[in-house]
């Protein structure tokens, strides 16, 4: 059996507890646009020492919903080393404040599109 060796299992219930408790931006995102998208989109993926918001395996990306908790300057530090782990193992990620969601989901879906044709088109 061939095994995801970036699948940390010590994250896996933490992975299970967030998605049983997306927050209301996540939730909006996911039901009312990922959910739908042509491609499959996994919620709170656990990819390294990390969990991912929603990761696309197909695509390669991961979508990260951001709070005011990532005002913080030792966040912003967790969130840059996160996103250069990930552009280490070659999957781009792309982030949206919690507002963008809840008040502009179709402009956030437009810009998901984007990056994904930039991602088909070489």
């Amino acid at each position: 059996m061939r095994r995801n060796v970036l699948y940390n299992p010590k994250l896996k219930l933490l992975a299970r507890r967030l998605r049983n408790e997306m927050t209301v931006a996540e939730n909006k995102l996911y039901y009312e646009y990922l959910r739908l998208h042509e491609y499959r989109w996994l919620r709170q993926k656990p990819i390294g020492n990390y969990i991912a918001d929603f990761y696309c395996p197909q695509l390669k990306l991961i979508i990260e919903i951001d709070g005011s908790t990532h005002l913080d300057s030792k966040n912003k530090k967790y969130d840059d080393n996160r996103t250069k782990f990930f552009a280490s193992i070659n999957i781009k990620a792309i982030r949206f404040w919690n507002n963008d969601v809840l008040n502009g989901l179709y402009v956030v879906g437009q810009i998901i599109d984007d990056e994904i044709k930039k991602i088909k088109s070489p």
